[in-house]
């Protein structure tokens, strides 16, 4: 302390340069967006069906690459990890309540689109994936991760630039699952259900960036 009572140099300095206390931006929320045939839920909540205002246009959000609004007001400026599962070929199931540790990335609230992420059934599967499909990469062009649900049901996830053609999905599944290959299959978006005929368009020609794609054999 200084002669007439006020801090010695640098003392101040020390005061303030403590801990910080926690603050809103701090926050990290992890939640998972399902999808189902009659309607969507997030984490382990109650069902809310597609047709009610509020729930399309959360879809929309999401459909647009952006972190929905209610999600923006729940982390009061922090950041939102979303994940999505498609379960479009089951009616809602309310989850038991279980422990769940987030080993996926996610996305932090700002980025201009949420990362799907998805676990291969097991570790084989997706050793398999690696080691029999290449997908070339160009880093200096924006690059996209697809996940692909396949109609055995396991599931593939894999990052493609956004100039990739979805031939190159089609031939990716292949690689990766080569019994396939005598099989004739159709690639249709999750939400909403659309068959993607053209596959010479490019992914964001499509407007399948960040998404969801199902294997349907004919």
């Amino acid at each position: 302390m200084a002669e007439g009572g006020g801090p010695e140099p640098g003392e101040q300095e020390r005061r303030s340069s403590g801990p910080r206390p926690p603050s809103a931006r701090d926050l990290q929320v992890q939640i998972l967006l399902k999808l189902w045939s009659n309607g969507f839920s997030l984490d382990d909540g109650e069902l809310r069906p597609y047709n009610e205002p509020t729930n399309a246009q959360f879809l929309e959000s999401v459909k647009r690459g952006e972190i929905p609004l209610e999600l923006q007001r729940l982390v009061h400026g922090g950041q939102v990890n979303l994940d999505m599962e498609d379960h479009q070929d089951q009616e809602y199931i309310k989850p038991r309540l279980r422990f769940k540790a987030f080993s996926g990335e996610g996305q932090k609230l700002g980025s201009l689109t949420p990362e799907i992420v998805s676990t291969p059934s097991s570790p084989e599967e997706e050793d398999k994936s690696i080691l029999n499909a290449v997908v070339l990469i160009d880093d200096s062009v924006p690059t996209t991760k697809i996940q692909i649900r396949l109609a055995d049901g396991s599931r593939l996830i894999q990052r493609f630039n956004s100039t990739h053609r979805i031939l190159d999905v089609r031939n990716f599944i292949v690689q990766s699952r080569p019994e396939f290959a005598a099989l004739d299959f159709i690639l249709v978006t999750s939400f909403p259900n659309k068959e993607l005929t053209d596959e010479s368009l490019t992914l964001l020609e499509a407007d399948i960036l960040n998404t969801v794609l199902l294997q349907q054999l004919k």
